[in-house]
């Protein structure tokens, strides 16, 4: 995959929506936005529905945009389902193993100033580069 039409200010304003509905839901819910933690909790806790909304809104929101060609995405035609669910199941492993995913160490915990968060971010950064790098994706 490559990068095409980059322009930092798309990934800025992604990055401040990002940011300010984790701030949202910490300051409002006293909640982390961490994706694998709040996934993990539907079938648990009970406050489900508030995890259910959440993830609702992570799968309809672009589904409209994608569906209403606001956006586009790079086509994944080229990767068999097995390769992307392989790649989807060892990144839930991996989440499981490092206790959190990008979203909770990456975006809440480093926000947080959390050594632990800027630690795990560093570490699966590093192994998402060697990885791409390794395997030749990245061309």
């Amino acid at each position: 995959m490559t990068i095409v039409n980059f322009t930092p200010w798309s990934a800025l304003l992604g990055g401040m929506l990002i940011g300010s509905g984790a701030l949202l839901l910490l300051l409002a819910g006293g909640r982390i936005a961490g994706i694998s933690g709040i996934v993990a909790g539907i079938g648990a806790q009970p406050d489900k529905g508030w995890r259910i909304a959440f993830v609702a809104g992570l799968i309809l929101v672009p589904l409209v945009l994608f569906g209403s060609d606001w956006v586009t995405a790079p086509s994944l035609e080229r990767f068999s389902v097995f390769r992307l669910a392989l790649a989807g199941l060892l990144v839930g492993i991996g989440s499981r193993l490092g206790n959190g995913c990008t979203s909770g160490h990456g975006i809440c915990g480093m926000g947080r100033l959390s050594w632990r968060s800027v630690v795990a971010t560093l570490i699966f950064m590093t192994a998402g580069i060697v990885t791409v790098t390794l395997l030749g994706v990245g061309a």
